[in-house]
């Protein structure tokens, strides 16, 4: 799923980050990566409690979507795969 962010800075200096996609997802941030930051946290116990809630419209096809999208670029060689061994050494700790 992709969510578009859009940044704006106050006239007063603090910048503001909306999750364009998901009504409400908005934040301030002293910078625009700590209102991005927040603003995606927001988004994510947005869609959390969605889903908890079995409000969730659209998370299939957006997942769909997502997918197909993943797989053209792997089709295309926009993406490329890696083996497990070396992916385990990139996300596990130390």
């Amino acid at each position: 799923m992709i969510l578009t962010i859009e940044l704006d800075q106050e006239e007063d200096g603090p910048w503001i980050a909306e999750v364009v996609d998901i009504p409400g997802a908005l934040a301030y941030g002293i910078t625009p990566e700590q209102a991005t930051a927040k603003a995606k946290a927001i988004a994510s116990r947005v869609l959390a409690d969605q889903l908890e809630h079995g409000e969730a419209t659209g998370v299939e096809a957006a997942w769909a979507d997502e997918i197909a999208r993943r797989l053209q670029d792997l089709d295309s060689g926009k993406a490329k795969t890696i083996p497990w061994s070396q992916a385990r050494r990139m996300i596990l700790p130390r």
